[in-house]
């Protein structure tokens, strides 16, 4: 079998067992730990507020991020462009799935081409940070941009998930160089994102130092890649492996928290297990400029391009009453609204 075609495999694999299996983490985000102070006099009306902002030279109308899922197959493309359109109507972000099989084989490419239905929103391409090890560089990096007019760059660090391949990229040695070269020569912003076991401040400082221009921390206590790998593998001592790793990883809370102590002034993607508009105000209140969300707009985007406008209407309508019950009026105040431990 062909590496592409492996990869294409895996693609889809991925997305029927996320579809069908349970593939939550062991631990949870620790957002439900936190609630916000209440304010019953907030002085404002609820037609005042706004969600509005910019984020990477894009304006958004809410900070919600559609987090990077698939492309590669036929079933990825149609989620795909579900999703790119119900972005586009409702003024969100979104992220691609990673882009490597498409520069491989040049006939996936349409699977990832979404900008014709989303001309509009804030769109980002993805590559595994490791194949900057296997030969990809800067100009393969601008390639990915160019191929689905992309806003941004992400670079996806998934180093244990790699580790629990079979077929997996292991050689992360030295990949810091590479990264920094990325970032000095690629035309549009360079995103760092983990997959889902979190970004530390140590790792964050040193992106940072790369010169990442924001930071997904893709913490865990949502979907475990360790047990998607688990689910995957035929391999029963694989198997074992994979699920042995169901709680490991920095939960969202303590990667936001870490970050924004250590980086007050980097842009901060939160992700890896948020449920709904009350995490992503939640998440903000912790220094978050954006919320992602991948397993709910898979599901939705299984059913209509509806159904996925529908939850980020709801989505947004959730982080608005928040705001509304803690009396802020833009995301600026919401960074400043006091959370409690409950």
């Amino acid at each position: 079998m062909g590496k592409v075609t492996q990869v294409s495999r895996r693609k889809a694999d991925h997305i029927r067992i996320n579809l069908e299996k349970d593939v939550r983490s062991g631990l949870t985000t620790g957002l439900e730990h936190l609630g916000f102070e209440h304010n019953a006099l907030p002085e404002l009306d609820l037609e005042q507020i706004t969600t509005e902002l910019t984020f990477l030279g894009r304006r958004l109308k809410s900070p919600i991020l559609i987090s990077s899922m698939t492309g590669g197959t036929q079933a990825a493309g149609r989620i795909n462009r579900s999703l790119a359109e119900a972005a586009q109507a409702r003024g969100c972000a979104m992220g691609l799935g990673s882009i490597r099989a498409a520069l491989e084989k040049p006939d996936l490419a349409p699977t990832f081409q979404v900008r014709r239905d989303a001309p509009d929103i804030l769109l980002m391409a993805n590559l595994g940070a490791v194949q900057l090890s296997y030969g990809y560089g800067p100009d393969i990096c601008q390639k990915a941009v160019d191929l689905v007019e992309a806003d941004a760059l992400i670079l996806h660090l998934n180093a244990l998930q790699e580790a629990l391949q079979p077929e997996g990229d292991v050689h992360f040695a030295g990949l810091w160089r590479k990264i920094e070269a990325v970032c000095r020569r690629l035309t549009v912003p360079v995103v760092a994102k983990e997959v889902g076991w979190g970004i530390s401040a140590e790792v964050a400082a040193r992106l940072a130092r790369a010169g990442v221009h924001a930071i997904d921390v893709a913490g865990a206590g949502g979907t475990s890649w360790s047990q998607v790998e688990m689910y995957r593998t035929k391999d029963e001592a694989s198997a074992r492996l994979a699920g042995s790793f169901i709680d490991w990883g920095i939960p969202t809370v303590e990667c936001l928290r870490q970050i924004h102590h250590r980086l007050p002034r980097m842009p901060l993607i939160a992700s890896g297990g948020l449920r709904d508009g009350i995490d992503i105000a939640k998440c903000i209140a912790l220094g978050a400029d954006l919320g992602g969300m991948a397993g709910p707009f898979l599901k939705a985007a299984a059913v209509s391009t509806e159904a996925v406008a529908e939850l980020i209407d709801l989505t947004a309508r959730q982080i608005r009453t928040a705001m509304f019950a803690t009396g802020t009026r833009d995301l600026p105040g919401l960074k400043k609204a006091r959370l409690r431990t409950v």
